[in-house]
């Protein structure tokens, strides 16, 4: 990815988090995808006028995350608020029943879909069926590559949630390229190779880290750099927790201080978490995440776990909900990006969300006083 200089102005964008989310401005584009039943009243309302008889497939990878249960029920109540039919199904990860529950939707007649794809690129023959049926596709947080069927893209701005990791990186060790006085060792820990969002993590922090490893301030000890070096096949805990505890007894035995783990996401993170604390005796290193899972908060709160960044689910399925309206009413389809996401066939119009990063210092603002979470949860 050609290289971004973008200013994260973290500590502004925290206190906005919870008033902005998704609501930040937008172009509107009149390409809509045609809608697969017959014209409905407009409304303004994300579609309630026009709900009744209206079917919407939602398709989520797996429950094994805690973030896709939320996804998917946050959607569901939305949809169903608003006066859809919904069918929502989860696939435990396995493309092949995604590529089946989809089908079924479409022979189940739904209006609309809202896909969050388990591998990017091998949804082609459900997104061919789609095409066929002249089914609108709604990708929701990964994007889905290689065809011209899917209608729109919403998410966070995923280059941007390395970004805000990276910073943080930056802004608590102090970082300075001209300073090379101190200098730091760390480790990173990517997503899973087939989402294409998993790039846009890491291409967000290592472009901002860079020039301090090419400084000689921050140094890879593992010399583990590259994405396809880091990369963790489905997010999986236990696959990051296996190699971490290799790199810590190949790289880290000898009493070598270990400052910083760049981790993708929560689930990662608690694979690295589990590693050091079995073994690992030095000072204890920044660890980013990112989801705000339950039990990277209550890591976070113990200090095990340095921050991570919080995207709100809620938010997001209240823009798709939004969008789904807009699609089926025939109206304008909010977006604020037209450039960034070409999935190999064409750039595909998307919505980004803010994302905003939780720490021990804000975690109750951000998701105790929002009611993100109640504060027996985090107990």
């Amino acid at each position: 990815m050609k290289k971004k200089l973008l200013s994260v102005l973290l500590t502004g964008a925290m206190a906005a988090s919870m008033f902005v989310g998704c609501g930040t401005s937008t172009e509107t584009t009149d390409n809509s995808a045609p809608a697969s039943t017959d014209t409905a009243t407009e409304s303004t309302d994300g579609g309630a006028a026009a709900a009744t008889g209206k079917k919407v497939g939602v398709a989520m990878p797996t429950k094994d995350l805690q973030r896709w249960n939320q996804d998917g029920e946050n959607m569901q109540k939305e949809l169903e608020a608003a006066g859809y039919e919904v069918e929502l199904q989860y696939a435990s990860n396995d493309t092949q029943t995604q590529i089946s529950q989809i089908e079924t939707m479409i022979n189940d007649g739904c209006d609309v879909l809202v896909i969050a794809a388990i591998e990017a690129s091998s949804l082609g023959e459900a997104m061919d069926m789609a095409a066929e049926q002249n089914i609108p596709v709604i990708a929701y947080d990964r994007l889905i590559m290689n065809t011209d069927a899917v209608s729109y893209y919403a998410t966070f701005d995923n280059y941007k949630v390395g970004q805000v990791q990276g910073q943080y990186i930056i802004d608590t060790l102090g970082l300075d390229v001209n300073d090379t006085s101190k200098t730091y060792t760390m480790e990173v820990t990517a997503g899973d190779p087939g989402d294409n969002n998993a790039n846009f993590f890491y291409s967000g922090a290592m472009d901002l880290l860079d020039d301090y490893i090419d400084a000689g301030i921050i140094e890879i000890k593992s010399g583990q750099q590259e994405f396809a070096d880091v990369a963790t096949a489905q997010w999986a805990t236990e696959k990051a927790q296996s190699r971490m505890e290799n790199i810590l007894s190949t790289y880290y035995a000898d009493g070598t201080n270990l400052d910083i783990c760049l981790c993708s996401n929560d689930s990662t993170a608690l694979g690295v978490e589990n590693a050091l604390a079995a073994n690992y005796k030095g000072e204890y290193p920044i660890v980013t995440g990112q989801d705000c899972d339950i039990e990277n908060t209550k890591n976070m709160i113990a200090g095990k776990q340095s921050m991570s960044v919080f995207k709100d689910t809620r938010t997001l399925a209240s823009q798709v909900v939004k969008m789904v309206g807009q699609i089926l009413n025939g109206e304008t389809v909010d977006v604020n990006d037209k450039e960034t996401y070409n999935n190999g066939n064409k750039v595909v119009e998307s919505f980004l969300c803010e994302p905003v990063f939780a720490d021990v210092n804000n975690y109750k603002e951000l998701l105790i006083d929002s009611g993100y979470y109640t504060e027996d949860q985090l107990q």
